[in-house]
């Protein structure tokens, strides 16, 4: 089978009612970014980064997989498909994808604020006073602005051995996560996938299909069992 790898981000979600942070009407419209999403933060206001988080997740479990993320699930039937998302939610595990890389983390996880213990929260909120097994304040189990990545070097690993790659819903302009798009072969068959953009600099065999996820999706998947399938 040939290996594809479908990277996405919040593009792809928004479609599901989950809020993108750069739109008009994002999230971050409505907080302070430095308040809210980074480590610093953190440590000035825990309980209203928690609150900012709780609300995420609440939006994120309502939220249902539309139809690019079950497009890209029904994907695996002709590809060894790889998901390598920036969201935080889990609607391509939902969809039927079997093979998720999340970049920056899972909102439905939390993580011990010192040992790094991950904790499923199933949907719960996360609380001042809420600790992991050594006593320890949970907070959401997110990459923040400002922390590094780890998930970067195995996703660029696998981009490397991609024979195709699907780009979804990102504007490419989030470093580090950014830049894996241009570690994919040269000779890989690329399809992006987004509304707004017109072109990419310096990425060959690239297709762009100026269409929202639900549309375009669909017509790149087509394409791709045409071609490669």
């Amino acid at each position: 089978m040939k290996k594809l790898v479908v990277f996405t981000g919040a593009g792809i979600s928004q479609e599901s009612g989950i809020k993108t942070f750069r739109d008009a009407d994002g999230l971050w419209e409505e907080y302070d970014i430095e308040e809210v999403a980074s480590i610093q933060a953190w440590h000035k206001n825990p309980a209203l980064v928690l609150d900012f988080y709780n609300k995420r997740r609440h939006n994120a479990l309502e939220a249902q997989p539309n139809k690019a993320h079950e497009v890209i699930g029904q994907l695996e039937d002709y590809f060894d498909v790889q998901v390598v998302t920036q969201n935080i939610d889990n609607l391509h595990e939902r969809a039927g994808s079997t093979k998720v890389l999340h970049l920056h983390g899972m909102i439905d996880m939390a993580k011990s604020d010192v040992t790094g213990e991950q904790i499923c929260l199933n949907g719960k909120d996360i609380s001042i006073g809420d600790v992991c097994s050594e006593g320890h304040q949970l907070r959401p189990d997110i990459v923040w602005f400002g922390e590094e990545v780890p998930n970067i070097p195995i996703a660029a690993d696998l981009i490397r051995e991609a024979d195709a790659m699907l780009i979804v819903g990102t504007s490419l302009n989030v470093y580090p996560a950014a830049g894996l798009v241009h570690v994919a072969p040269e000779n890989s068959l690329k399809y992006l996938v987004d509304p707004n953009l017109s072109r990419v600099g310096n990425i060959k065999r690239l297709k762009i299909i100026n269409e929202k996820a639900t549309i375009g999706v669909p017509i790149a998947a087509n394409s791709l069992i045409e071609l490669l399938g």
